[in-house]
């Protein structure tokens, strides 16, 4: 059974006929993955921040058919050039000690370009997927099957659209 305590996990891989340099250029840059038609669509560097470092915080602008629309802070949690970038997203109004989710980007040289993965573990902070199990807390497996579906898809779409910019 699949229950939101157990932070449930996607993570897809790929490989790209790119150095890791270039990939990097790409995946550290928050802007990227709102030119691919997933949920996020904008994203804004907060508190003076101008580019991507450990501690900068960010918001996105989220929206999908079924759940509406909605922002979120999120602060980079993990910046190791041309190897990792990562960040929590914080529950709305609260504070990075309880994440809502956390996503990352890993890179390793393979095969003369880059092998990249992005992952998703889904955090135990208060947001819509909390609360719509709370309301119905009998149907949370199906929620929770049904959102981290969303969220591969939307992953798969990232990574495809971050190889074909690497590749051209």
């Amino acid at each position: 059974m699949v229950r939101l305590a157990d932070s449930p996990r996607v993570e897809v891989d790929v490989h790209v006929a790119a150095p890791p340099e270039r990939v990097w250029a790409l995946v550290s840059d928050i802007t990227v993955p709102t030119r691919f038609g997933g949920e996020l669509y904008e994203v804004e560097w907060l508190d003076g921040a101008a580019g991507p470092a450990l501690g900068a915080t960010f918001v996105g602008r989220n929206r999908n058919e079924n759940l509406g629309s909605w922002e979120t802070v999120s602060r980079i949690c993990e910046y190791q050039p041309e190897l990792a970038f990562g960040w929590e997203v914080r529950a709305p109004q609260g504070d990075f000690s309880r994440p809502v989710a956390s996503w990352r980007f890993q890179m390793e040289p393979e095969d003369g370009g880059t092998r990249l993965r992005q992952s998703v573990t889904i955090g135990s902070g208060a947001s819509y997927l909390s609360r719509a199990i709370e309301a119905q807390p009998e149907h949370e497996e199906q929620i929770v099957t049904v959102r981290m579906g969303m969220l591969e898809q939307g992953i798969r779409s990232t990574l495809e659209g971050v190889k074909k910019l690497a590749e051209s």
